[in-house]
């Protein structure tokens, strides 16, 4: 029996040059996914480092629209002064006008200022109009009982 187990261990035993290429295939496979995880890190890595780059420029441009805008602003509180407008003014030919030299200007068909009113006219009885509906104002019971009578008597029902 010993012949036989070794001519079966003779059958099965690898080739040593098998035996090499696989460990070879086994240390390639694995420099191979570390190859690749390396790589999907770095490729995330990139990705986030860019994203952060975007954010910090956004953050430049809104800060410098936030200057300007801040800038503009100073601008037209400078124009829109007392004395800016009163130079533009005068500058137009308009003249100051004072409070003993009043100046008035007719305007054809206006009928004026319209008064406003706030409370009704005096003398009529304000009589409070009801908040809610009859309808409403029916408790649960009653209501019941009305539904109840419908049933019994359709005339009941029928005139309420």
């Amino acid at each position: 029996m010993t012949a036989i187990t070794q001519k079966l261990e003779q059958a099965y035993k690898q080739a040593p040059w098998r035996t090499q290429v696989q460990w070879s295939g086994m240390f390639l496979l694995v420099v191979i996914s570390f190859v690749m995880v390396a790589g999907l890190y770095l490729s995330i890595s990139a990705q986030a480092a860019t994203a952060g780059l975007d954010i910090q420029d956004l953050q430049v441009q809104k800060d410098e629209t936030t200057r300007r805008m801040a800038d503009l602003r100073n601008q037209l509180a400078y124009l829109t002064s007392d004395q800016v407008m009163e130079k533009r003014a005068k500058d137009l030919g308009f003249k100051l006008n004072r409070i003993d030299d009043p100046t008035y200007l007719i305007i054809p068909n206006y009928a004026g200022r319209e008064l406003a009113s706030m409370a009704p006219p005096p003398g009529l009885d304000m009589i409070p109009s009801p908040v809610l509906r009859p309808a409403y104002t029916q408790s649960l019971w009653e209501w019941l009982f009305q539904g109840v009578l419908s049933y019994s008597d359709p005339s009941l029902g029928a005139n309420q």
